[in-house]
């Protein structure tokens, strides 16, 4: 089934073109109806006016016996005009063209008649100076049609023969004002399909920059995106490359240690070792893969409890390696971030505290409520690092050397990772406490 296309050029010229047209004829209208009201009221006034003054030279002639009965025809449009007087219902003087009979049966007043021949006539009747005498006046109807239509086509016409220039002139400004449009089309069909460079044309009108500015964000977060996907198949590359390499070799071993049991099961325990940190890597780098295409701010949350599940989480893990974990967060902390994404952190902070430490450490956690807002301090009482290895901190696939932990190095990319989702920062110092080192996240007051 096709779907309907609509050009916005063709649908914009003729949406103008026929409401132009519309008007067109409605005002066309108007003027016929007003001009043919006004040009009645304008000749039934001479009517009447004629008539007056039949009246009164009728008046001045009464009494001549030799007035003529007929009168004169000194203009072209005279039989279009006729007139009667009558005295004591006898015609005592008419136009040439004007019958013997009354025009009208009327005693005073207009009246519209049809005579023998089929013309129309406007008739105006008005007694004279004296009670018997009966003036009549009257008009052909088609004069005044024609005088309407020389009128009207004194109007209309030029009107008509402006439409369709008027007509071209639109289509004209129309194809110029959608110009735009057109090169923003074939901007992107010039693109290269690798092509992730945001869209500019010169002299973008301003109707279209909302439009172009909201393709050049779509375009920013399918690069981000892109990239994104990239650096996790390069990160995974890299990282997984020493654990695969370690467990075939750990097999290799295993296959090798023919009679010697526990050489095999040492073997084994290794490339279980290494799988683990297989997977490690991998649910690392998905989910700070998944971060970095992370925007906007989710729902709050109570932050205390947690924190608090996730310590206790990891005691079995401390108490393994004789560790004292400590828990201070006295009341609920609320914060305007993701749950889950909460106890991400706060468990790669945590995990990476208890990993890093020797046996028999201590690992302080204390989420406190301050007037620049919620701070969660993690101090341990390790070996802590110098600054050099404070700088690089955060860095994909950064370790310190000698830890004897094994690791990706990617837990403190997805701890700045969330604090940046969050709008949160960190800080990483030496724990005056403890010895260690201490780290400082801290989320500002709504």
């Amino acid at each position: 089934m096709k779907t309907a296309t609509h050009s916005i050029q063709s649908r914009l010229l003729a949406s103008v073109l026929g409401l132009m047209a519309v008007i067109w004829m409605v005002s066309a209208a108007m003027i016929w109806v007003d001009t043919s009201h006004e040009l009645d009221e304008l000749l039934d006034g001479h009517l009447a006016q004629a008539a007056a003054l039949l009246v009164a030279q009728q008046s001045q002639a009464e009494g001549d016996e030799d007035y003529p009965a007929d009168a004169p025809t000194p203009h072209k449009y005279a039989p279009r005009v006729a007139f009667q007087v009558f005295h004591n219902d006898e015609l005592t003087m008419r136009s040439s063209n004007a019958p013997l009979a009354p025009l009208s049966t009327r005693e005073r007043g207009f009246d519209t008649v049809e005579d023998q021949e089929g013309h129309d006539w406007r008739i105006f009747v008005t007694p004279g100076a004296e009670p018997d005498v009966r003036v009549l006046v009257a008009e052909r109807m088609g004069a005044r049609r024609s005088i309407l239509e020389a009128v009207a086509r004194s109007v209309l016409l030029p009107l008509g023969l402006a439409l369709p220039v008027l007509a071209l002139a639109l289509w004209w400004a129309v194809l110029r004002g959608l110009r735009p449009l057109r090169a923003l089309r074939q901007a992107l069909e010039e693109r290269q399909p690798q092509s992730l460079a945001p869209v500019h044309l010169p002299d973008m009108p301003l109707e279209m920059q909302p439009m172009v500015q909201a393709l050049n964000s779509l375009i920013d977060r399918m690069a981000q995106m892109l990239e994104s996907e990239r650096r996790f198949t390069a990160d995974a590359a890299h990282e997984l490359r020493t654990p695969i390499a370690a467990i075939r070799m750990q097999a290799q071993v295993a296959l090798g240690a023919v009679g010697d049991d526990a050489a095999r099961t040492h073997a084994l325990q290794y490339t279980l070792a290494g799988c683990d940190r297989a997977t490690r890597v991998v649910e690392q780098l998905l989910v700070l893969a998944r971060l970095e295409t992370q925007q906007g701010t989710p729902a709050g949350c109570d932050a205390t409890p947690v924190v608090r599940n996730i310590v206790a989480e990891l005691a079995p893990t401390a108490l393994a390696r004789s560790q004292t974990l400590e828990l201070e967060a006295p009341g609920p902390c609320r914060l305007a971030v993701n749950d889950a994404m909460l106890g991400m952190l706060v468990r790669n902070l945590v995990d990476n505290a208890l990993r890093y430490s020797p046996d028999n450490a201590t690992v302080r956690i204390r989420l406190q409520q301050l007037a620049q807002g919620v701070v969660l301090l993690v101090d341990d009482s390790g070996s802590g690092m110098d600054d050099a290895a404070m700088q690089r901190l955060g860095e994909r696939f950064f370790r310190v050397l000698g830890t004897q932990q094994s690791g990706s190095g990617l837990g403190w990319s997805i701890v700045r990772r969330i604090a940046q989702v969050q709008g949160a920062s960190t800080a990483v110092q030496r724990s005056p406490e403890l010895g260690g080192l201490q780290v400082r996240i801290t989320w500002p007051s709504p």
